[in-house]
């Protein structure tokens, strides 16, 4: 059973149940099914085959939900694309995943009209009232299948269904491949932690390029036949009106979202009586979010996982969440997990360590990168980077990460991703890019800049060489000027020196932008 199944099933059950409130009209089930119908067999008339990629780019919509489900039913891999990101970054992602198919929605025509020129042989289909030149207007597209049958059903549990970009340490994005069944058992875990049921009103405004968004509660609540409120993006005063209009059971909210909507003065009296829980995510929970949570008398429940788990590895339940604060629970039915030291070998009871995770839920591997996928996964493992151990209880608690992935208002920020692009200026002799706490975001990005000799720099030049570049929620939010970076007698940069020496010398900035430690 995937995507596709769910929601015809449900279709031939409750026709008339709402699956999607997002403007009007409403998406029942019966209209869900048609869409997801009409999709797979407008990409099965233009060529669209088994194992060939469709492209999404565009806010959060019933429509894309109804893509995933036509791919499933194709055997074909839905990749939903990062509408944060720059053009330079979308051609990388495009030109490494070759989609056979691209659907974009009305906010991002400027952008079709410049990538055009990187799909040259893609199915391009662009929603809205105008088709930019060389793309197929939606209904246009829609009409290719019409008249025909739906295609037969192509997907199987161990096909990949989703092919979502993740930023790996080494700065080049890696594509993370999740099988159908992946989906499936991702979806169980949430039904079995959220004690998810066809009566919930589920609120999403994570956006769904994010296997969070998608996965946490999204898909789902699909699978249940639940109700989704769907958001094109997050913002504070409709979430807030969401959660009262709507009569919301469910939701996931971030702690960077959460902490903007502790800022409104709306937090104090908003109506949050119908939630039975919020799950929150993406980095380690600050305890006064948390608490800012509690004492509105709202479990708030962590996850622990990744892309690469789908993303739903361990989960804290509703009932635990105000005696376990701070951690992220039990491992989930159909997983695995261990705490080993440096060479894999288990720790042994409560000590800390780095976190592997077993299930069919984790991923194949990552697209056409064998040595990343073989390192990632060795022994048949997810190694996932993270520090942690397993209190005696059984309940999972994140320390760190062995990693030095930037995790920035939820969102992931490869240090090298930066740093290659501030290393092509040639007035830069060494750069190292390091995550540094902050009450709001997680954490910022701190830029540490060792100029060439004789030549000089500012904060503002810096900042400058990424525009076009890198997406703004990776750029530096301080930019510190040394001599030279701390570096091993190999001369690799020691980053938990870099880190160390931004937090002791220079931990409250002086300056908005920037910072001289010469």
């Amino acid at each position: 059973m995937n995507p596709y199944d769910w929601i015809a099933g449900h279709a031939e059950r409750t026709p008339d149940k709402v699956a999607i409130r997002s403007g009007e009209p409403v998406w029942t089930y019966a209209r869900l099914a048609r869409e997801a119908a009409a999709l797979a067999a407008a990409l099965a008339a233009s060529g669209v085959k088994h194992g060939d990629r469709v492209a999404f780019l565009g806010l959060n919509s019933a429509p894309e939900l109804a893509l995933l489900a036509a791919c499933a039913r194709l055997g074909a891999i839905f990749m939903p694309l990062n509408w944060r990101l720059t053009l330079h970054e979308l051609r990388q992602l495009i030109a490494d995943s070759e989609p056979a198919a691209i659907v974009a929605d009305a906010n991002f025509i400027e952008t079709c009209q410049t990538l055009g020129a990187a799909l040259p042989n893609a199915v391009r289909v662009a929603q809205g009232d105008a088709a930019p030149q060389g793309w197929l207007a939606y209904d246009a597209f829609l009409a290719r299948g019409a008249g025909g049958p739906v295609p037969a059903a192509a997907g199987q549990p161990r096909d990949t269904l989703l092919l979502c970009y993740t930023s790996g340490s080494t700065g080049v994005p890696k594509g993370v491949m999740l099988s159908q069944d992946a989906v499936r058992v991702n979806a169980l875990h949430s039904v079995e932690m959220h004690a998810m049921h066809a009566g919930d009103i589920v609120l999403a405004t994570l956006p769904l390029f994010h296997v969070g968004g998608l996965n946490n509660q999204t898909t789902p609540a699909l699978q249940v036949g639940a109700t989704v409120v769907l958001h094109p993006k997050f913002e504070v005063d409709t979430t807030f009106d969401a959660i009262a209009r709507e009569a919301v059971t469910l939701t996931v909210l971030v702690p960077a979202q959460l902490m903007a909507m502790f800022a409104s003065p709306r937090w104090a009296s908003a109506d949050l009586s119908r939630l039975r829980m919020i799950t929150t995510g993406s980095t380690i929970v600050p305890e006064h979010v948390t608490r800012g949570v509690h004492e509105r008398g709202v479990p708030l429940v962590p996850i622990y996982g990744s892309t690469e788990t789908c993303p739903i590895a361990a989960s804290l339940r509703a009932e635990d969440a105000f005696r376990k604060a701070g951690s992220t629970g039990r491992v989930a039915r159909e997983c695995a997990l261990r705490i080993v030291d440096e060479i894999d070998n288990d720790v042994v009871s409560g000590a800390r360590g780095e976190v592997l995770v077993r299930g069919p839920n984790v991923m194949s591997g990552y697209w056409r990168q064998p040595e990343a996928s073989a390192a990632a996964l060795a022994g048949g493992w997810f190694h996932s980077g993270d520090l942690g151990h397993i209190d005696a209880e059984g309940y999972l608690w994140i320390d760190g990460r062995v990693k030095d992935m930037i995790i920035s208002g939820g969102e992931n920020i490869a240090p090298a991703e930066v740093e290659n692009v501030l290393l092509e200026c040639a007035d830069i002799a060494e750069v190292s890019i390091v995550g540094e706490a902050d009450a709001r975001w997680g954490e910022i990005v701190v830029a540490v800049i060792a100029p060439r000799p004789g030549r000089a720099l500012t904060a503002e030049r810096v900042l400058a060489l990424l525009d076009g570049r890198v997406a703004r929620y990776k750029h530096p939010k301080r930019v510190v000027f040394v001599d030279a970076l701390p570096k091993t007698a190999l001369g690799k940069v020691r980053k938990e020196d870099v880190r160390r020496l931004v937090a002791t010398e220079y931990g409250v900035p002086q300056s908005p932008k920037t910072e001289n430690m010469s």
